[in-house]
């Protein structure tokens, strides 16, 4: 059966965009993840996915691709949808987290 959790990523990130929020996702961070370590925390990493923070945001049915500056450098993010642990609006938390199938 097919996944409604990219599904559900996707629409959180427009409904946070269109409200003016900044959505946020929270990622379990493992071997498939290519994220810079110098930020991951207990496993995990928060990423501020807004159109400002972000380019060639792609959020995929499996993967989630994008370009991002961490300490003003530019890196190329890739991560398994699977790995998202939440969603959510910076400014008041609105959104997903825990088990997002």
């Amino acid at each position: 059966m097919l996944s409604t959790k990219p599904y559900l990523i996707r629409a959180l990130w427009d409904w946070c965009c269109d409200a003016g929020l900044t959505p946020h996702v929270t990622i379990f961070v493992d071997e498939h993840c290519q994220v810079p370590m110098d930020y991951v925390r207990d496993d995990t990493i928060t990423l501020n996915l807004s159109p400002a923070a972000t380019s060639q945001l792609h959020i995929g049915n499996d993967w989630i691709t994008m370009n991002a500056r961490f300490g003003g450098v530019p890196r190329e993010l890739v991560f398994p949808v699977s790995a998202v642990v939440a969603i959510y609006a910076r400014e008041n938390g609105a959104g997903m987290n825990g088990n997002i199938s």
